[in-house]
């Protein structure tokens, strides 16, 4: 019999070590392509403009190290499932306990980490060849938010799914507009990837954030779910491996993208499905992406009421980084925060369940 915490264990294991494995490959193609953006800086800002401090902190690194990196952590999830689950499929028994493809969990998870490295990946090549960016924001918001509705529908379709859990209280009941409401959370998540911007700052946030509902699903007694949030919480380690100070790579649109949607459907897997509260925590579990949304919502904001910035740079990130905060420094006191919120996030989580 094999314990649900080495069910857990083994495969976010194997997930970091085909990481680490696969990385060196992935980094060499990378450079020999010279997949970087040509052109330095964002150009154009969410609220239109020119971002010309981004521009200025980011006028060296952007133009000299590789984008799509976020491909090790979607094909290293993607492979861990291959290989447990082709073992279970061979040899069953103990290979069968570590398989955790099944329909009511993760098909949802696995089906959105890559449809969105598919979407993800088509942008970053883009940037990459022609130099005058990927895909428009309105078309990755569209990809993003027909995932969403899809996800939405299957849920209440599907699964039957028509509340969210409530902390202490009796569950929201939404009915159908549970669909709408699951594609908002989605867009919303996918805006805070934007997070995306120093040495090693996604890698270690969402690590952090994906090991947080792991133990969320591991209390429900999702173990399948809990296995998936581990894999990719073991792939986004191995790309933190290579991504910390100074970045081999970045993890771009086909990391970001697949990652956010996949967190997407894990927070729904673990809600009101499984007697949770996985969507309701999210905003705390996932504090830095809610933080990053917000910023960048009131940047926007003060500056097409007020004409003036509310931040140096948006999203706030940047902004203790045009103060002249280290990236460094940014990005482990992120972590840190992350860690914090996590486990207040977990704590909210497991208590909401007591009788």
């Amino acid at each position: 019999m094999v314990s649900t915490a080495t069910r857990v264990l083994i495969p976010s294991a194997t997930s970091f070590a085909l990481g680490i494995a696969f990385a060196p490959a992935l980094a060499g193609a990378l450079y020999r392509a010279k997949a970087w953006k040509k052109k330095s800086g964002k150009g154009t800002g969410i609220g239109g403009g020119g971002t010309p401090i981004f521009d200025a902190l980011h006028k060296e690194r952007e133009v000299s190290t590789p984008r799509m990196g976020g491909i090790l952590i979607w094909a290293s999830v993607l492979a861990t499932a291959l290989i447990f689950w082709l073992l279970a499929r061979s040899f069953g028994g103990f290979w069968s306990a570590l398989d955790f493809v099944n329909r009511r969990e993760t098909w949802l998870p696995l089906i959105a980490l890559a449809l969105g490295a598919c979407a993800g990946l088509v942008d970053d090549v883009l940037e990459v060849t022609r130099g005058e960016g990927g895909l428009s924001l309105a078309r990755r918001l569209s990809i993003v938010g027909a995932i969403g509705l899809a996800g939405g529908w299957w849920f209440y379709a599907k699964l039957g799914v028509v509340s969210v859990g409530v902390p202490f209280a009796a569950p929201l009941v939404l009915g159908w507009l549970i669909v709408p409401f699951f594609a908002a959370v989605t867009l919303a998540l996918y805006a805070g990837g934007t997070i995306d911007g120093l040495d090693g700052l996604a890698g270690g946030v969402f690590a952090i954030i994906f090991m947080v509902y792991a133990a969320i699903a591991f209390g429900e007694g999702q173990a399948s779910l809990a296995m998936f949030a581990g894999v990719v919480a073991g792939a986004t380690g191995a790309f933190l491996w290579f991504n910390v100070p100074p970045a081999r790579f970045y993890m771009s649109e086909t990391g970001s993208m697949a990652i956010t949607l996949a967190l997407a459907m894990t927070a729904f897997s673990s809600d009101s499905i499984a007697g949770g509260v996985g969507v309701a925590v999210l905003p705390l579990v996932a504090f830095p992406l809610t933080g990053t949304v917000i910023t960048t919502l009131l940047q926007v904001f003060w500056k097409k009421n007020f004409h003036r910035k509310l931040f140096r740079v948006a999203p706030i990130h940047h902004h203790f980084e045009a103060l002249g905060w280290p990236a460094a420094k940014v990005t482990m006191r992120y972590w840190i925060i992350t860690s914090i919120t996590g486990v207040l996030g977990l704590a909210v989580a497991l208590l909401s369940r007591m009788p």
